[in-house]
């Protein structure tokens, strides 16, 4: 391969693994699904409606968790259970709630966003659910994250939440933690500043293909 032309691919390449800052979260959106991320307005009867119940919501939703507190053996493992004490409580204020599919009408469980709802004007709402401790909460440990899919999630213009409870350890279960819920944070994330910084990737059909491997073996007991 010509070597100038090496050159000039290494320096594309390098450029390319900049990361962009300061990336409006309204105009990922746009750009990904052509769905618009609506602003939540105070001064909207509408949205403070809807504000009075996700109060309701993250309020009772807290207090479930303390009642039924959440067993985990780390801490990052506790927003995965913060999703289903969320839906019962939006149930509960009548706000059916459901995990978003794509445009194939598939379900899916992982990725941005958790859950989608509507509520009493029939408008579409995302909504997020996350946990943080008070040490950490104010820093700059990344906590969101959204990844481009082929059948992506958001699939209709609506509100964006997040829904946020700070945890503490209250006492042990075998080799696991106890965790309740101490305060709840609302976000609507329209504003969000995001940064993209890129990856290379590969899979296992490439990484161990034969070509590659230069020694192997088998280990006895």
């Amino acid at each position: 391969m010509d070597e100038h032309y090496v050159k000039k691919l290494e320096s594309v390449i390098a450029k390319m693994l900049e990361p962009i800052k300061g990336v409006p979260f309204g105009v990922i959106i746009k750009g990904l699904c052509d769905c618009e991320v609506i602003p939540f307005d105070n001064t909207n009867k509408q949205d403070l409606a809807l504000l009075k119940k996700l109060k309701k919501v993250a309020l009772k939703a807290g207090q479930d968790i303390n009642q039924n507190p959440i067993v985990r053996k780390r801490a990052n493992e506790v927003g995965n259970d913060i999703e289903n004490y969320v839906k019962r409580a939006l149930d509960n204020v009548g706000y059916n709630a459901d995990v978003p599919s794509g445009n194939s009408g598939n379900k899916k469980s992982t990725g941005y966003p958790d859950l989608i709802f509507f509520d009493e004007y029939g408008r579409a709402n995302y909504l997020e659910c996350k946990t943080y401790n008070e040490n950490s909460y104010d820093t700059s440990f990344r906590s969101f994250y959204l990844s481009p899919s082929s059948d992506f999630k958001i699939t209709q213009d609506a509100h964006h939440f997040v829904i946020s409870y700070e945890i503490y350890v209250v006492g042990r279960k075998g080799d696991k933690n106890i965790y309740k819920a101490k305060a709840w944070k609302l976000l609507s994330i329209a504003d969000l500043i995001c940064d993209v910084k890129h990856e290379f990737n590969s899979d296992n059909n490439r990484l161990y293909s034969k070509e590659l491997i230069i020694a192997e073996g088998s280990i006895k007991e």
